[in-house]
This record gives C-alpha cells, structure tokens and sequence, in this order.
C-alpha cells in the first residue's frame, strides 16, 4: 500500500541474462589497402606457397557478455562492432559465432 492508500504496483519479474561467448571477424574492405595482407601473401609467395593469390590480415575480437538471448547478445554485438571495433569506411565485420558460456551452441 502506497501513501495514498491504494495498493502498490508489483514489481515487473526480472529479465533473466544468460552469459553468452561472441566471436567476431574483422577485417580490411576489399579494395581498400592491407599493407599487411600483401606482406604475408608476398612471403608466402616466395617460400613456395604460388597457390597462395590474395591474403587479408584482420581481427578475431572474442566478446563474454551477458544478455537475455542469443540474437539479443548478436545484436548488442552488432552494435559494438559498428560504434567502436570496426571501422565503418574501411573494415566489414562478421558475427561469426555466438555460444552459450556452457558450451552449446546458441544461434
């Protein structure tokens, strides 16, 4: 009961969040310059390796976050990589896999 007298509003049930492991690819655009790209298809051109015809160098960002499902948790992901782990003009970024911190597989 409020002070006014009437009865007092229950409280919404809490969201439960689940941990949840995100893993990310990024990396350089194609047509875009990947100095070190060149470098390692270069070296690898001269050990032997001809089969070898274009090498982009990027990034594996592994994220542990919490959230209240997997597409909540790609999505949060999503956001992430578009506000600061990409670069929006010369990066594209790839949710390569998102998995329950118990092991399974989550979406």
């Amino acid at each position: 009961v409020d002070r006014g007298g009437r009865a007092a509003a229950p409280h919404p049930a809490p969201i439960p969040v689940h941990p949840f492991r995100i893993e990310i690819r990024i990396v350089p655009r194609r047509g875009i310059l990947d100095p070190q790209g060149k470098a390692v298809a270069d070296a690898l051109q001269t050990l032997g390796f001809a089969e070898v015809t274009d090498v982009r160098v990027g990034r594996h960002v592994v994220l542990d976050l919490a959230a209240t499902s997997p597409d909540a948790a790609r999505e949060r992901a999503r956001v992430m990589c578009e506000k600061l782990l990409a670069n929006p003009v010369t990066e594209d970024f790839a949710i390569e896999d998102v998995a329950a911190r118990d092991g399974t597989e989550a979406g």
